[in-house]
């Protein structure tokens, strides 16, 4: 299993259009991708209540975990998503 940690650079944290962008990116990719608080509970990175439901806010750290063929590709991607201001 592959993974990423990645600190939120959007002001409004993983909401609204940041998440959407983050959950269309990770819907992309045909294996399962999980996404956490740094020490919280795994959620599907595919669901968009799931990954608004996290209450990601600016500076906050996330864990990305993907496992299959193109993992680290999309743990790349994702954590360029979610550093982006």
């Amino acid at each position: 299993m592959a993974q990423r940690k990645a600190t939120v650079a959007a002001e409004v944290g993983l909401h609204a259009r940041p998440a959407a962008t983050f959950v269309q990116a990770a819907q992309k990719s045909p294996i399962d991708i999980t996404v956490a608080k740094l020490g919280g509970d795994p959620v599907n990175a595919k669901s968009i209540l799931s990954v608004m439901g996290l209450d990601v806010r600016q500076g906050e750290m996330i864990v990305i975990n993907a496992e299959g063929e193109g993992a680290d590709e999309i743990l790349d991607a994702l954590a360029a998503i979610a550093e982006a201001p």
